[in-house]
């Protein structure tokens, strides 16, 4: 087969670019949170750019390989060990069957990306493989988990691809945005101050949203359910700042003031509890 997952991690999960064209349903794009850090790993094993990948959140997983196979890892900073020996980003490697990879903690950024020459070969759910319940079967791996990958009998490892990491882009704290459909309904005193404040990542964040601690004074009436996408931000009754993400619901009924750049969803989602980010609007 192919990789056994032997302690699943905080979240771990199968993702490629996402489900596209089925907003209509209800369905949520998914994907990758981090995009660009998931085509560097598929571009360095030599894939196409959106194979499927492990997208490991905070504590990663123990892994057990049952077949050789080449890999990468890619993130901003982590903790992994291949067989108890330390092993770096961003360099792909040859693992054989039998040795084991346990990704002990990212101690930098949230999120890290393992990419397998051939992409990890789990099912295919309205064209993409990206985990999400219940379009999949389960939103993450589970332990014991037995996951396919492509058969790569007699290649050699070879410098597949030489990249420029962006990891100053992603652990930056400036969040460009562009208006919302009903940003010109904040009062100006009100849109200085959101755009002044230095804010804060809550408890409150996961695949689908990451709320923001603080609140601002909401007079805004309220609306219908309109349609939303990875990065709209929301702005509720109670004055929270809701920041849209991968696996986002497709409709709304909280004003829509920002809409983040796909670099800023990329560098939020390498963002975690308690980190500090400024929102900085693009004028168009």
């Amino acid at each position: 087969m192919g990789v056994k997952v032997i302690e699943k991690g905080l979240l771990t999960s199968i993702q490629d670019r996402g489900r596209f064209g089925y907003a209509q349903l209800g369905v949520p794009q998914s994907g990758a949170m981090d995009r660009y850090s998931a085509k560097i790993a598929n571009l360095l094993v030599g894939n196409e750019a959106f194979k499927a990948v492990m997208e490991i959140t905070l504590l990663g997983p123990l892994l057990e390989f049952t077949k050789d196979a080449f890999i990468v890892l890619v993130g901003i900073e982590a903790n992994i060990r291949l067989n108890g020996k330390e092993i770096s980003l961003l360099k792909p490697f040859k693992v054989k069957k039998g040795d084991r990879l346990h990704i002990k903690q990212i101690t930098k950024g949230a999120r890290l990306y393992l990419a397998i020459f051939g992409g990890f070969q789990t099912e295919v759910r309205l064209e993409s493989r990206s985990q999400f319940y219940p379009i999949t079967k389960t939103s993450s791996v589970e332990k014991g988990e037995l996951i396919a990958i492509s058969k790569n009998e007699g290649l050699k490892l070879v410098d597949f691809a030489s990249v420029k990491y962006k990891n100053k882009e992603l652990t930056s704290s400036v969040i460009e945005v562009f208006k919302g459909p009903e940003w010109d309904q904040v009062p100006l005193v009100l849109q200085e101050q959101i755009l002044s404040a230095e804010l804060t990542i809550s408890k409150n964040n996961s695949r689908m949203a990451y709320q923001l601690q603080e609140q601002f004074p909401n007079t805004l009436a309220g609306m219908l359910s309109q349609p939303v996408l990875p990065g709209t931000v929301q702005f509720t009754p109670d004055g929270n700042l809701i920041i849209l993400m991968r696996d986002a619901q497709t409709t709304g009924g909280y004003p829509r003031i920002f809409q983040l750049t796909e670099d800023s969803i990329n560098s939020l989602a390498q963002k975690k509890q308690g980190d500090k980010l400024k929102l900085e609007l693009i004028k168009t």
